[in-house]
């Protein structure tokens, strides 16, 4: 391992590097962030502290949908939109399943072979294992590096239910819901309290036959939405229609998030929103490092299983379990 001071020098030699927008160089840099390795981690923690003063000035846009809604072929159609007005467009993906499958469903850039291809944008897939607050927490440092290299979109999609949506809400400025027409059993998901985390919903393939049925289930979320309380004083969520496949109506769709990130700016609550989400991710760092401790602790290693039979059989109670193992590890 590099001396510190040899260690310090790389990583501001890297950290400039990135600032000048060098995909190659940011591509590893976000390797290290994902690293396991002690000394890796090390690295990667001066490294963000290093940027972290060239962070902060994009907008982070959180995109989930239920399945089949296109989301893929949305953020294709959105991103290109954007670089092509003068945007630098960053996707990340949040991806709970990693942790159980060891892969990624974002996987290859072939689902939005615009934007793989496009030089004002980065794919990128969410880390291959780990629980959901480490992916997350690497999610968010991947943020940040991707906002010190130039990119002021980032949109991060999470590919999970419920706790993930949860995740991504809490680390972006405007939570984006997609929605299919005939709205139907869609609006089951209200009851699941995903679209209350919702700034829009946006009902996708309003087009051709489907434009008047888009409408209709655009007409319904409205009218669901009224018995919800708005998450923003400055807000309420709207509920557009718009095509990913034929690209209408999202330029409505950006104008929109562009009006929200103005209303809540000026009413302080973008900024404080901000403030709240650095504590968040301060939280979830925590966290995720006392489960390493936890997970790796060689003398909970060799007493956990004989602990989870006592209380798989019933002899031991889960609360003296939970006693047990905390005085093992000296919690």
């Amino acid at each position: 391992m590099s001396r510190p001071a040899e260690s310090n020098k790389d990583m501001t030699s890297l950290a400039a590097r990135i600032r000048t927008g060098d995909r190659a160089t940011l591509a590893r840099a976000i390797t290290l962030i994902e690293s396991k390795r002690a000394d890796h981690r090390s690295q990667a923690h001066r490294l963000v502290q290093a940027l972290l003063p060239h962070t902060g000035e994009a907008i982070r846009i959180g995109i989930t949908g239920v399945p089949g809604v296109g989301k893929s072929t949305s953020i294709d159609t959105l991103g290109t939109y954007l670089t092509g007005r003068g945007h630098r467009v960053c996707v990340l993906a949040v991806d709970p399943s990693s942790s159980r499958t060891g892969g990624s469903i974002l996987g290859d850039k072939t689902r939005m072979p615009r934007l793989a291809a496009d030089d004002s944008a980065f794919i990128r897939p969410s880390p291959s294992s780990g629980t959901l607050g480490g992916v997350a927490a690497r999610t968010r440092e991947t943020m940040l590096l991707c906002e010190a290299a130039g990119y002021d979109v980032i949109l991060v999609e999470t590919v999970g239910v419920g706790q993930s949506e949860t995740a991504v809400a809490d680390m972006t400025d405007f939570f984006l819901v997609l929605m299919l027409p005939g709205a139907g059993d869609e609006l089951q998901g209200l009851k699941k309290g995903i679209v209350e985390l919702a700034d829009m919903i946006a009902v996708n393939k309003a087009d051709g036959d489907n434009v008047a049925r888009a409408r209709a289930a655009a007409a319904e979320y409205r009218a669901a939405l009224h018995i919800l309380k708005p998450p923003s004083a400055a807000w309420t969520p709207p509920v557009v229609t718009y095509s990913a496949l034929t690209g209408d109506g999202v330029a409505e769709l950006w104008r929109a998030i562009e009006d929200f990130r103005d209303k809540t700016a000026k009413a302080g609550e973008f900024a404080a929103k901000r403030r709240a989400q650095q504590v968040k991710w301060m939280w979830a760092m925590l966290e995720d490092r006392l489960h390493e401790r936890l997970r790796g602790d060689p003398k909970l290693k060799a007493k956990l299983p004989q602990i989870e039979k006592a209380v798989a059989g019933g002899t031991l109670s889960a609360m003296l379990a939970v006693e047990e193992i905390s005085a093992i590890i000296g919690l």
